[in-house]
């Protein structure tokens, strides 16, 4: 059986992008789709978002729930904690 696809949509600004370049970085199963507006990030069953991943490109701390500034869109059940984002369909 074939994972579900879970998917986040950002907005492609400068403030997303380390974010963007962190997620990539953490979930080498995702496919990253780059739009001129947006970045859509599809992955098979499961995509995190660390809170110190984010951090160590940004060169500042990161509050997990900046994520929602630049968010379009996302599928997946969301579990969120202070240092981490993950989607997964339970």
């Amino acid at each position: 059986m074939t994972a579900q696809i879970v998917f986040i949509a950002l907005q492609a600004n400068e403030e997303m992008r380390p974010v963007i370049d962190a997620i990539e970085a953490d979930n080498p199963h995702a496919t990253v789709n780059r739009y001129p507006a947006m970045v859509k990030i599809d992955a098979p069953g499961r995509l995190e978002i660390n809170r110190a991943s984010v951090e160590e490109r940004m060169g500042r701390t990161w509050d997990v729930q900046e994520l929602q500034l630049g968010l379009i869109s996302l599928a997946g059940n969301i579990d969120e904690t202070e240092d981490q984002f993950v989607l997964a369909w339970h």
